[in-house]
């Protein structure tokens, strides 16, 4: 089993930065790519971004590319989303997850592992 557990979001304003941070323990070995998700309410859960175990390949949503940046530390397996230029439309929980096979999916199914998520609110 591996666990995560996400910290770092608050109520901001638009056009502020927040850095996400997810910790990751447990089996982590197991682990090749990691992703951050989010839901807004009424909203179903979407794929933001995911990065390889090796930090070679990155992907992300087409409405946060060039705003926001995944990054990881494998040594302190640690995952991060640093998020500029913030929106109120980014507004949402989000939620971080592992997933054992190192071809990113942008599927919530292609997850094995969830964090409990953190509230980002971006006031305009």
């Amino acid at each position: 089993q591996v666990q995560l557990v996400e910290s770092g979001g608050g109520l901001v304003q638009a056009g502020d930065s927040l850095r996400l941070s997810c910790a990751a323990s447990g089996r982590t070995f197991s682990v090749q790519t990691m992703g951050w998700f989010r839901q807004a309410p009424g909203k179903q859960r979407e794929f933001v971004g995911a990065i390889t175990r090796s930090g070679g390949r990155t992907l992300y949503e087409d409405s946060v590319k060039g705003r926001f940046t995944i990054s990881r530390d494998n040594a302190k397996n640690m995952v991060y989303l640093q998020m500029n230029g913030l929106k109120p439309e980014d507004t949402a929980v989000y939620y971080c997850a592992a997933r054992q096979s190192n071809i990113i999916s942008t599927m919530v199914s292609g997850y094995d592992y969830w964090g409990q998520g953190t509230q980002v609110t971006v006031s305009s």
